[in-house]
């Protein structure tokens, strides 16, 4: 037996040291049986580790689910194509001839030029930790994001992949500085036009997007204590409970308040007030139109995060909203110059778009309807009537459509989230359940939400524009914008007689 046990602990030996995995010598193993014995012994009266027993009581790290990463990527996709091709037509077939091509290369290379910023320091700024205002630095470039990184929805136990997450939020913060391209068309330097945008982005558009959409997410959320420790991460505004389903603060207010600032400080065209300076093409701007509805889907329902009933309602929403807004806009317009236009029906889907955004996934359709018809006649009257009286240049009416409207819908989401109303109300995380609704305490919270991008936007605007134009300057000289900035500053021609 002894000799048997022997003869087995050398064939072992000889194997395990084939392996790598022994640096025992061959003396010690073959003299000593008893040795053998005694560690044969303790393995067997060694407990079997069994770690998934020890875990059991452990919940299990949640998965993205692929019906909702597919939708993201739609939703993703959808939001590009409302800025290029959506935003560059609408806007580039208001504008005169001669300025085509400009509007079309501004928008394309703002796009770009964001999407790049938002991959190098964008996405932290705005979605790590840090304090209520900025975001922090640890994912500079991207780094620590990999295939399996997860980010939050608004469901416990449900994620999705953090790079389809960076790249539907890259898609907001690259259209949101080209929407402000509308308001000094035709008569800025691409260069400062750039220049601006970088800035504006950095200081008024990455802290808004903290402030509303920062926070740990629902499964931080556990208790009251908890509770209280994701407020104390949580971006300003989203902890003082102001709610902005998919960007009315962020995007249009924001974008809004930046377009008014830049109107007045660049100046108006030559000629404005004296020149008639119709929309050269109406034609493409319906396209473009047509083309920003359809992406909305992606920009409102997205916005949900997940495959649910919720992105039903958003995507629902969104399109009753559009479709009153546009009838109210040529109704009243109607009534008021006594012949609907196509540029009126194109403009109050905008409006309408504008205006649903923030609440497109807390209220009822009715509350769609009701703020679909609203926000027609209050934007008609700043584009028509208040621009005239103050007599400043917003090209392609920015301020007055996504300022506006983004304001007005602010506001009255804070009125039609009420469950009263048809709206969904207010989630608790901690008593995981629709919680009592406070509408004074509501409103508080959106107009904070709304003097915040005002106050933002407009400082940051100001003085990024008064940098420039003590530096490069803003306007084209005289006989560039005479000649159209298509030549002037690109080489350039739309069309060839």
């Amino acid at each position: 037996m002894k000799k048997l046990l022997s003869t087995f602990a050398l064939i072992s030996f000889l194997c395990l040291n084939f392996l790598g995995l022994t640096s025992v010598s061959f003396a010690n193993e073959v003299t000593s049986v008893e040795a053998a014995d005694a560690v044969t012994l303790v393995a067997d009266a060694a407990p079997t580790e069994k770690p998934a027993e020890a875990k059991k009581d452990e919940p299990p790290a949640p998965v993205p689910n692929k019906g909702d990463t597919s939708w993201m990527i739609v939703a993703t996709a959808l939001v590009t194509l409302m800025a290029i091709p959506g935003l560059a037509l609408f806007y580039g077939g208001l504008v005169r001839s001669k300025n085509m091509l400009s509007v079309l290369m501004q928008t394309f290379v703002v796009f770009s030029l964001m999407g790049v910023l938002w991959a190098i320091y964008g996405y932290t700024v705005a979605f790590t930790v840090g304090s209520p205002f900025f975001g922090g630095f640890s994912k500079l470039f991207l780094s620590g994001i990999t295939p399996d990184s997860v980010a939050a929805t608004f469901s416990k136990g449900v994620v999705i992949p953090e790079y389809i997450f960076v790249a539907f939020q890259l898609t907001f913060a690259a259209i949101t500085p080209a929407l402000i391209v509308g308001a000094f068309a035709e008569r800025m330097k691409f260069s400062a036009v750039l220049l601006f945008l970088i800035i504006w982005f950095t200081f008024a558009y990455l802290p808004m997007a903290h402030m509303v959409w920062y926070w740990d997410g629902p499964d931080a959320i556990t208790d009251a204590k908890s509770l209280e420790t994701v407020l104390g991460n949580a971006g300003w505004l989203w902890a003082k409970g102001a709610l902005d389903f998919a960007g009315g603060t962020v995007v249009h207010i924001n974008a809004g308040i930046a377009a008014l600032v830049a109107a007045l400080m660049v100046g108006k065209r030559i000629g404005y007030g004296k020149e008639a300076m119709p929309p050269h093409s109406l034609s493409l701007t319906m396209v473009g139109a047509a083309l920003l509805w359809v992406g909305w889907f992606g920009f409102n329902a997205g916005s949900n995060l997940e495959a649910t009933g919720l992105a039903a309602l958003a995507f629902l929403n969104t399109m009753l909203a559009t479709a009153m807004a546009t009838l109210s806009w040529i109704a009243f317009e109607w009534l008021l110059k006594s012949k609907p236009s196509m540029l009126g029906a194109v403009s109050g889907a905008v409006a309408g778009l504008v205006a649903i955004t923030p609440a497109c996934g807390f209220v009822g359709p009715v509350g769609a309807l009701i703020i679909g018809a609203g926000v027609s006649p209050i934007c008609l009257l700043f584009v028509s009537k208040v621009k005239s009286a103050f007599g400043y240049d917003d090209s392609l009416d920015v301020f007055g459509v996504h300022g506006i409207g983004g304001i007005f819908g602010a506001i009255m989401t804070g009125v039609f989230v009420s469950p009263a109303l048809g709206g969904t109300g207010v989630y608790d995380y901690v008593a995981n359940k629709v919680g009592e609704f406070d509408m004074h305490a509501q409103l508080i919270s959106q107009l904070w939400a709304v003097a915040t991008a005002v106050v933002l936007s407009a400082t940051v605007s100001y003085i990024a524009l008064k940098l420039i134009d003590m530096t490069i300057g803003l306007r084209v000289k005289t006989d560039a914008e005479r000649e159209g900035l298509d030549i002037a500053e690109h080489g350039e021609q739309a069309y060839h007689k």
